[in-house]
């Protein structure tokens, strides 16, 4: 398998990436936790409330973990696009933008006061250091006292093994809990096939089998060689055969 850095055409300006959403996402094992959010977003377009179950927090409270490259990432984007597009307010948080909380709760205490829905996500919940920690803390005490703030958080593995404080351990199992899990290789070929089409690119049948084999095998590399695939194709006016893939890769 190839696990030399990705060659210099990976670094191309690449702007035609599909935006992340729910119907891009092949789901296999993790049907479950697709359903849901597909039938969250049916809720918030129709503006119908959803049957109340024993913990009502299920209806806007979600928790998935799962290893890199099973779709974490992926779902959270999809299901910000989902809320930006029926006008909701939408907070995307992460590590790596700190400011980004402190806005958030800057407006906090409005959204709890408000019925329309309003959708907080958070990524990579492991990585959050002991400012963050405590930052979301805090929203989540205030999210469980309002009527619509919906919160969708992602990390790599479930809540009670976490290397994170225990109250904070414990409220992010307070709703729904889904593991997500890795695709199978046809379903990463069929996977990568949605991508191709998304993209307007037709791949001779030998490319995906043989990238499988001879790639790297997590969907995040493989969807960013699609992207690089889609570039060197155009740059070069060639189609997507083994021989430009094989080109593609080959260190420069």
């Amino acid at each position: 398998m190839n696990n030399s850095p990705l060659p210099r055409q990976f670094a191309l300006d690449i702007g035609r990436t599909p935006t992340p959403s729910l119907n891009n996402f092949l789901a296999g094992e993790n049907l479950a936790l697709h359903s849901t959010l597909q039938e969250l977003v049916k809720s918030w377009e129709t503006n119908a409330p959803r049957p109340v179950n024993e913990n009502p927090l299920n209806q806007r409270w979600i928790y998935w973990w799962g290893p890199e490259g099973s779709g974490r990432s992926h779902l959270l984007s999809a299901i910000g696009s989902a809320a930006q597009e029926l006008g909701l307010k939408y907070f995307p948080l992460t590590p790596n933008e700190p400011i980004s909380w402190v806005r958030l709760e800057e407006q906090l205490s409005t959204l709890c006061a408000h019925h329309q829905p309003s959708v907080i996500t958070v990524d990579d919940v492991d990585r959050l250091d002991e400012r963050l920690v405590a930052c979301l803390f805090r929203i989540l005490n205030a999210i469980q006292g309002s009527e619509a703030i919906h919160i969708f958080m992602a990390g790599n593995a479930a809540p009670g093994t976490l290397t994170l404080r225990e109250d904070l351990r414990t409220r992010l199992g307070w709703g729904l809990i889904f593991q997500t899990h890795l695709l199978g290789d046809d379903e990463k070929i069929q996977a990568l096939q949605q991508a191709a089409q998304a993209r307007g690119l037709v791949l001779s049948p030998d490319v995906l089998p043989w990238l499988l084999n001879r790639f790297y095998r997590d969907m995040p590399n493989l969807m960013a060689l699609m992207d690089a695939l889609d570039a060197y194709s155009l740059e070069t006016k060639r189609a997507v055969t083994l021989p430009l893939v094989r080109e593609l890769l080959q260190p420069k």
